[in-house]
């Protein structure tokens, strides 16, 4: 249970707190850039911030919380995300190889699914596709998973969490940027999973896009995002949580409050399930759904590249 004392002095240290991004407000930009870049302005959680600047600002929250992600996912959550990303990958339908037909001999083979896992630097999700993996398909492994994330911290708490878990040669790491993977090959993956990460793309057509041109036809686009509630009674209690509680978790396990404030304000500028769903069809996806679950807190968005 939540200290009492903690919770009570909750909003007083939430406005005494001197914010570590007030400064986005501040900085000017390096010569080279165009006067319209320097202009626009996109939202940081409830912040008005140069389009240029959310992106260093991003990579900043999660090096600051990269070591205590984990814990914090457990604490904001009460262990709840486990479920929500349990329940995600699950949609993913069985793991199995996939028979392609050789051009040239006109015979069939077997490929492993390609799997890329986007803004998965600490590897839950792709910890999860290959364990399923391994029990679709026990007599040979079916997926070839490539976890990405824009952010290295991040990602070496991943490559450290699967050299403990004994998956790390299972796995590819690479540091990639949701709105541009152009190290990677069009029409090229089978399965394309983003969770928890797309809300803090500053361009998030851009990135959807990308996600369409490296996806092959056929291919399956997946995201788990938090989402409007649409519980009434639900919706005031987690309001009154988040904004109250999780950054006062955030400085009481991680030492900054400032990330998580962001975090939940962030929440509250991400589009509605339908307009999210939306913007998937306008990247080209097509039979886009999207799953509501605890209520609308999360969502599970899927759509297919036909």
């Amino acid at each position: 249970m939540m200290n009492r004392k903690l919770i009570l002095s909750a909003c007083r240290q939430l406005k005494q707190r001197q914010s570590i991004f007030a400064f986005a407000q501040q900085r000017t930009f390096a010569t080279g850039t165009s006067e319209q870049s320097r202009q626009e302005k996109i939202d940081f959680g409830f912040k008005d911030v140069n389009y240029e600047e959310k992106e260093k600002m991003v990579r900043q929250v999660f090096s600051n919380v990269a070591d205590s992600y984990d814990v914090m996912n457990d604490a904001m959550s009460l262990g709840v995300h486990r479920c929500w990303k349990d329940q995600f990958v699950n949609q993913l339908g069985p793991l199995r190889t996939r028979r392609v037909v050789v051009e040239t001999s006109n015979q069939e083979r077997e490929e492993k699914l390609k799997v890329i896992d986007v803004a998965g630097g600490t590897g839950d999700i792709s910890f999860r596709i290959l364990n399923k993996a391994k029990k679709d398909s026990p007599t040979q492994l079916s997926v070839d998973i490539t976890v990405s994330d824009i952010n290295p911290n991040m990602l070496e708490v991943g490559k450290k969490r699967a050299v403990e878990q004994g998956l790390f040669h299972d796995l590819s790491f690479m540091e990639l940027n949701a709105e541009n993977l152009s190290n990677l090959k069009s029409d090229d993956f089978d399965i394309y999973t983003i969770a928890f990460g797309i809300r803090n793309v500053t361009d998030r057509q851009k990135a959807l896009k990308e996600a369409y041109r490296v996806l092959r036809k056929g291919g399956r686009f997946m995201c788990l995002e938090f989402s409007e509630v649409e519980v009434p009674g639900l919706k005031q209690f987690y309001d009154f949580y988040s904004f109250n509680i999780i950054p006062q978790l955030g400085q009481f396990i991680a030492n900054d409050i400032d990330s998580y404030q962001y975090l939940v304000e962030s929440i509250r500028k991400f589009p509605k399930q339908a307009e999210f769903a939306k913007l998937i069809e306008d990247a080209g996806f097509k039979a886009v759904t999207y799953t509501n679950l605890t209520g609308g807190i999360v969502a599970i968005h899927s759509g297919f590249k036909v």
